[in-house]
């Protein structure tokens, strides 16, 4: 976070700093008069910038930087001048890093000031959609209470290896230590291990939580017990299914954790959390407390990163369980006419509705899953993993 300073008429001074939040520093009003520094509206802060959003010129990605300066002063763009209308400004930029920070300073009789923000380039971009299921639990009790010859004699999982043979398919399991009647993950026995090995090419296995219940565990808890919860899991993981099938979470359950845990995460190998980033009666949830602008940004936007943790977030695109069979496609359709959201598809559901005991069980779940990937298949969407490359795609 840069400061800049504003100097006016030789003998007021002021110095604002820059919002670490969206990167967007607000007005300042002096009593000489209002005085408006220079401000990037586009670019937004963090913005993970692809192909569609540009372009693609001798190995860099040419992008257009815009916002407001106050009227007839002179405005570059790194170092560049600016075109100018009215209090608008707009300029060219070349990105050829993976991350390019962009400066904006205004010049003139009211002053000097600049402002500055970073944004990321996914050079090697392609279309991609990665497929998360949460609140898995039951399909690890089923096995291991039946002592099925394979894991895919479980009809949970013999669903997705049928997608995964025609689809080509790849599936990230967030999963509990316990359900709610006392089975844990210790009780699961190793000797499946060869066989999740085998599969670990297109089966994943990922913390969620310690148990579904209660909700929202991990809004207001210390970032010390997340990170003990997850180490829970992340063991049992590696010791019945190897470190092959491990994946780095992410989806934490209910999409709420202190920022304070951001950083612990990372540490631990977290580098993409998705979230739902809407809003529930007139507040942001599901949104890892981000505050409300990049909120909206990732509302509208297929990721962003947050520089602090290093913690990309992407927004989920459809949750099947939600969403009828009929409604499938035309919520998939509109997305990949958009160029913030047509890069990536965050396809999402949870286990317990494939589960007849389930109260809320969906007879045509299954259906629903297939629908979705047949559609992103046809459409050029490759499966993939979030936390291999960047976001799924090379580094």
């Amino acid at each position: 976070m840069k400061e800049y300073k504003i100097t006016r008429r030789n003998f007021l001074r002021t110095t604002v700093a820059g919002t670490a939040a969206g990167g967007l520093t607000r007005a300042t009003r002096v009593s000489a008069g209002v005085f408006e520094p220079v401000r990037i509206e586009g670019p937004f802060h963090g913005a993970v910038l692809n192909r569609r959003h540009g372009e693609e010129v001798n190995s860099g990605l040419k992008i257009r930087v815009s916002g407001q300066a106050p009227l007839h002063e002179r405005v570059t763009v790194n170092k560049a001048p600016a075109q100018r209308t009215g209090s608008r400004f707009s300029s060219e930029v070349v990105l050829r890093d993976k991350e390019t920070e962009i400066v904006a300073v205004s010049q003139g009789s009211s002053g000097r000031s600049e402002h500055r923000v970073r944004v990321v380039w996914d050079r090697h971009s392609q279309p991609r959609y990665r497929f998360s299921i949460d609140d898995n639990s039951f399909f690890l009790r089923d096995i291991a209470q039946k002592n099925y010859v394979s894991l895919f004699d479980c009809f949970y999982l013999d669903i997705l290896r049928k997608l995964h043979s025609k689809y080509g398919a790849r599936f990230v399991l967030n999963i509990y230590y316990t359900t709610e009647d006392g089975f844990t993950l210790p009780q699961f026995p190793d000797r499946y291990k060869s066989q999740w090995q085998d599969n670990a090419d297109w089966l994943k296995l990922a913390f969620h939580a310690y148990a579904n219940k209660p909700d929202r565990p991990y809004q207001y808890a210390s970032p010390a017990q997340l990170i003990a919860d997850f180490d829970k899991v992340a063991e049992q993981i590696v010791r019945f299914a190897g470190e092959q099938t491990y994946s780095p979470p992410t989806v934490i359950h209910w999409g709420m954790v202190q920022p304070t845990a951001l950083k612990p995460l990372y540490e631990r190998g977290v580098r993409v959390l998705s979230g739902y980033f809407g809003r529930r009666n007139g507040v942001w949830s599901v949104n890892y407390f981000l505050d409300d602008a990049r909120s909206e940004y990732l509302f509208r936007h297929d990721a962003l990163k947050d520089f602090d943790s290093g913690i990309v977030f992407s927004k989920v695109d459809i949750v099947c369980n939600n969403t009828p069979v009929e409604r499938i496609v035309p919520t998939l359709e509109p997305l990949a006419k958009d160029p913030n959201r047509a890069e990536i598809m965050d396809l999402f559901t949870h286990e317990q509705y494939f589960w007849p005991f389930y109260h809320n069980y969906i007879p045509d779940h299954a259906r629903r899953l297939e629908v979705a990937i047949h559609w992103v298949t046809e459409h050029g969407y490759k499966p993939v993993f979030f936390h291999e490359g960047f976001l799924g795609g090379p580094a």
